[in-house]
């Protein structure tokens, strides 16, 4: 087993020395620093003291790095951030498997890169700080994609990884996660051709998410296939309720300005952002869904509380938890296990937003959706940047009930979905 003797040997520095730069403490010159840094990768070996002697027994520990995604304002609540609603659920989901085995739960957040919205970088501290974690704990579960996949690689030399809500074309590791793209396919092709919205202005989430790009890929797979559908416009939003009060600011301001009329739809790549959107234009004096449509993705509660209730699409957060728990003990249990990539069904969730007439909300469970090609995304608007943050007032609930449109099976396809 590589001990502290090992790195300093390797590294041509003291025990001391090693232990300031595990221990993140000064003073190392960075040079030094590098040099350790690069024993312990060469050596593999797991900086965390109670591992020198127990590395190979089981700490009947799991760790689960959770994102958390950049661009709220000041003193606004980080509850508004989708990153923390979601593990809320994916925590629920691991807590509930690994409570039959009475083993803990490690949870760390990592935040994306503020300045460029982009992955972490490769060598860096946070990079170091996960591979101390990794020598805490049996396993470990990632979320999304703001780990590089060098890094991943990195970590599941020393423990079993699988990532959650990642991205389903990643190999190499585990991955657990939503049918995003048939789930938003079947949303956009809803508005579509059911309600006959063509104009659509997009109101995306992060640059960093799988999940948001699955799902702009498969609205732009929509336009694609309906003559006639056209996007208006877009812009970056953060997966946040205002960021969805941002963008239709942003919306307003321009179409006005150049006396352009209001998009048919808007789709939103989650809720938070939907339910910003609806007040904004409510707000504003615009209907919803008469003047324009709004549509999100998740299904979290309050999606179900707006005036009108939100039409979106239902992604089993709490399950990608339990799955994703599950196949990391498998592969803790049989490290030999190859990678694989397990996909959940979507379903839709059909409200009023979107311009069904009031009645029981119905729910659809979503097929798989092929994949198609779709126009160069180069000739996509791009999406803005954030404008100056807007004050708006809470607006009134109604409860409402929906129909089933004509034409659509609410027929269950299956539970799951595993490509390996």
């Amino acid at each position: 087993m590589v001990t502290l003797y090992d790195v300093a040997s390797r590294a041509g520095v003291s025990i001391a020395t090693v232990s300031r730069v595990l221990h993140g403490q000064e003073p190392v010159r960075e040079t030094t620093r590098a040099r350790v840094r690069s024993a312990i990768e060469e050596l593999g070996y797991v900086p965390d003291g109670a591992a020198q002697s127990l590395a190979r027994s089981r700490k009947d520990v799991i760790g689960l790095v959770c994102v958390e995604h950049t661009g709220l304002k000041p003193n606004q609540y980080d509850v508004e951030s989708m990153s923390l609603l979601f593990y809320d659920e994916v925590m629920r989901g691991v807590e509930a498997r690994i409570r039959e085995r009475s083993w803990s739960l490690l949870i760390t957040f990592l935040r994306e890169n503020e300045k460029s919205g982009t992955t972490l970088p490769e060598d860096g501290p946070v990079h170091h700080r996960l591979l101390a974690l990794s020598g805490k704990v049996d396993g470990l579960l990632i979320g999304e994609g703001v780990v590089p996949p060098g890094v991943l690689t990195k970590l599941d030399r020393r423990v079993p990884v699988v990532v959650v809500a990642g991205d389903t074309a990643q190999r190499g590791v585990d991955v657990v996660a939503a049918d995003n793209w048939s789930g938003a396919y079947a949303l956009v092709d809803h508005l579509v051709a059911v309600h006959g919205r063509r104009r659509l202005f997009h109101v995306d989430g992060p640059a960093t998410a799988p999940d948001a790009v699955a799902r702009r890929q498969a609205m732009q797979a929509v336009i694609a296939a309906h003559p006639g559908t056209a996007l208006t416009g877009a812009y970056r939003g953060r997966f946040t309720v205002h960021s969805g009060q941002e963008a239709a600011m942003r919306l307003l301001a321009d179409t006005r300005a150049v006396g352009r009329p209001l998009p048919e739809a808007i789709v939103c790549a989650n809720d938070q952002m939907a339910i910003g959107v609806v007040r904004t234009l409510a707000a504003h004096g615009i209907r919803v869904p008469g003047e324009v449509a709004v549509v999100g993705f998740d299904d979290i509660f309050p999606a179900s509380l707006t005036d009108p209730p939100l039409t979106t699409v239902h992604q089993p957060m709490r399950k990608i938890g339990e799955r994703g728990c599950d196949r990391l003990i498998e592969r803790i249990t049989d490290p030999s296990l190859r990678p694989r990539v397990e996909v959940l069904p979507a379903e839709l969730v059909l409200r009023s937003s979107c311009g069904c007439p009031a009645g029981a909300v119905s729910r659809h469970q979503v097929a798989p959706i092929t994949q198609r090609k779709v126009m160069n995304t180069a000739m996509l608007p791009t999406p803005v940047t954030p404008v100056a943050p807007v004050t708006l007032q809470d607006f009134p609930v109604r409860p409402v009930r929906l129909s089933r449109p004509a034409g659509l099976a609410a027929e269950p396809a299956g539970d799951e979905i595993t490509e390996r």
